[in-house]
């Protein structure tokens, strides 16, 4: 094990920059997938004729799919059919459909946690289906989202390296390159890999962690504040 040669300033500046694409291809799958995902979502929740029913169909099949056969098919299958993708787009288009599909079962399941009883409030007091969702179901479904979503965006930061399989130039792919340069670097160099991918990841975690904890404390703030206002309402009564 050559740990001074793996480490030289050259490899570790080539590592460096397969972590620098592999953040990059993760955040633009993050947002898109987000973006998409929460339509599906809310179009699943909302129960539209037909289209629910597609949306269900698509969502449940993608999500029951290998990420890995995606990312074939999108990189090798589409241009049999006169659609060519850069390796780089490939790895993000089919990120960005494996996560939107995840996404929108989290979505979906934040909105079903919203009580039915504030609905139907909100449409008795006049506000339309549109008005209700967006300025009173999304909000409180949001906060309740979050700490799920966070997670998700790990597992999809960690799913980016299964992109070497056509040879994106993310962190895996480069640490490979190394490896074939030198054998007594193998180790070496993935146990550096596996730290940076490490070092990103439990950052996400802890934040994920302190975002859940967070909305726990709201939940009991919120139930002691009702719970008072209920005591105080009887005593007056």
């Amino acid at each position: 094990m050559d740990f001074i040669g793996a480490y030289s300033i050259g490899n570790i500046n080539y590592l460096l920059a397969g972590l620098l694409n592999t953040l990059l291809m993760a955040l633009i799958a993050i947002i898109f997938s987000f973006i998409i995902g929460s339509v599906l979502g809310i179009l699943r929740y909302a129960k539209i004729p037909v289209v629910s029913q597609l949306v269900i169909v698509w969502v449940e099949t993608i999500r029951n799919l290998p990420l890995l056969l995606i990312i074939f098919f999108t990189y090798f299958a589409l241009p049999e059919v006169g659609i060519k993708l850069d390796v780089i787009v490939a790895a993000i288009v089919a990120l960005i459909v494996f996560e939107s599909a995840m996404l929108a079962e989290i979505v979906r399941s934040g909105l079903n946690s919203i009580e039915k009883g504030q609905i139907e409030a909100s449409r008795a007091s006049g506000l339309s289906w549109m008005q209700t969702m967006w300025h009173i179901i999304l909000p409180q479904a949001l906060r309740r989202m979050v700490p799920p979503i966070v997670s998700q965006f790990i597992s999809l930061l960690k799913d980016t390296s299964l992109a070497v399989v056509i040879a994106m130039p993310e962190l895996l792919h480069n640490a490979q390159i190394i490896n074939g340069k030198n054998v007594n670097y193998l180790i070496p160099i993935f146990l550096l890999t596996a730290l940076l991918y490490f070092a990103v990841n439990y950052t996400l975690s802890i934040v994920a962690r302190r975002l859940e904890n967070k909305e726990r404390s709201s939940k009991k703030t919120t139930g002691k504040t009702i719970l008072r206002q209920d005591k105080a309402g009887g005593e007056a009564i």
